[in-house]
C-alpha cells in the first residue's frame, strides 16, 4: 500500500483529502507538527507528498526544498495562491504539479494517480538499483543511504554526491574542483565554503557508522577516501 503524506494547517481540508484518498486503498497521513515536516517525511518514507504553500512557521516552498534535499518522490502543491509566481516558485522548489483551491476532488486524485504511476508503476523507468560498494561501505545514491556492518545513515543528495564521488575515485584524490562541479545544480550556489561544510557533514555521518578518518584532505588537490577500517568488519 502507497503512502500520502498530506501538510495541510487547515484541518477540515485535510480531513476531507484524507477520507477521499483513503477510498482509493491508500495510507494517508496528515501532518500535525508544522515545526518538523522534514523529521516526519524521513520516518514515513511516504511515496508522495501533497503540501500547502502557507504554512506555520516555514512555508510550503522551504519544506519542498528540504525534502528535495533527501528524496525524488513525487510533491503536488495544493494550494488557494493561484497566482503564476506562486506556480513558478513551486515548480522551481522542486514541485511536480500545482493544483488550486477549491479544486476538484476527481483532478486531485487523478493527478496523484498519474504521478505515482509515472514513479512507481507502469510508466516508471526500469532499472537496476545503483549501489557502490567498497570495502564492506555500500552506497545507495538513489535511496540515499550509506550502509556499513548492518547500520545506516540518512544523506542529503549533497553528502551522497560527495561519498559517491570519493568512492569512484578511490584510491585516487577527488580534486575540490570536481566535488564543486558536482555538487552544482541549477538552483543551488555552490562555493567553497560550500563545500568545506558537506565535508564536515560527509564526516559525521562516517563517524555515525562508527568510521574514523574516513575522509582524509589532500592538501592543495582535494579529498581521498581512506579505508581506516577493516573490511571484514563490513560483511
Amino acid at each position: 500500500m502507497q503512502t500520502i503524506l498530506i501538510v495541510e494547517d487547515d484541518r477540515k481540508i485535510a480531513e476531507l483529502l484524507q477520507s477521499y484518498i483513503v477510498k482509493y486503498g491508500y495510507h494517508v497521513i496528515v501532518t500535525t507538527d508544522f515545526e518538523h515536516v522534514l523529521q516526519q517525511f524521513q520516518q514515513e518514507q511516504p511515496d508522495m507528498v501533497l503540501l500547502d504553500v502557507n504554512l506555520p512557521s516555514y512555508d510550503g516552498y522551504y519544506w519542498c526544498r528540504q525534502i528535495r534535499a533527501h528524496s525524488i518522490c513525487p510533491v503536488i502543491f495544493i494550494s488557494a495562491r493561484a497566482g503564476e509566481m506562486d506556480q513558478i516558485m513551486a515548480l522551481e522548489n522542486g514541485a511536480d504539479d500545482y493544483i488550486t483551491k477549491p479544486f476538484d476532488y476527481g483532478i486531485v486524485m487523478a493527478k496523484i494517480r498519474s504521478h505515482l504511476r509515472r514513479a512507481y508503476g507502469e510508466y516508471a523507468s526500469k532499472h537496476e538499483e545503483i549501489i557502490l560498494h567498497k570495502e564492506g561501505l555500500s552506497l545507495y545514491p538513489e535511496r540515499l543511504e550509506l550502509h556499513y556492518n548492518n547500520q545506516s545513515v540518512l544523506l542529503t543528495k549533497k553528502e551522497a554526491d560527495i561519498i559517491e564521488s570519493l568512492i569512484e575515485r578511490h584510491p585516487r584524490v577527488a580534486s575540490r574542483e570536481a566535488l564543486l562541479e558536482k555538487l552544482w545544480d541549477d538552483q543551488t550556489y555552490v562555493d567553497e565554503n560550500t563545500l568545506n561544510v558537506n565535508i564536515t557533514r560527509v564526516r559525521k555521518k562516517f563517524l555515525d557508522l562508527g568510521l574514523l578518518d574516513a575522509v582524509e584532505t589532500v592538501r592543495g588537490i582535494g579529498y581521498r577516501l581512506y579505508i581506516s577500517w577493516n573490511q571484514d568488519d563490513g560483511l
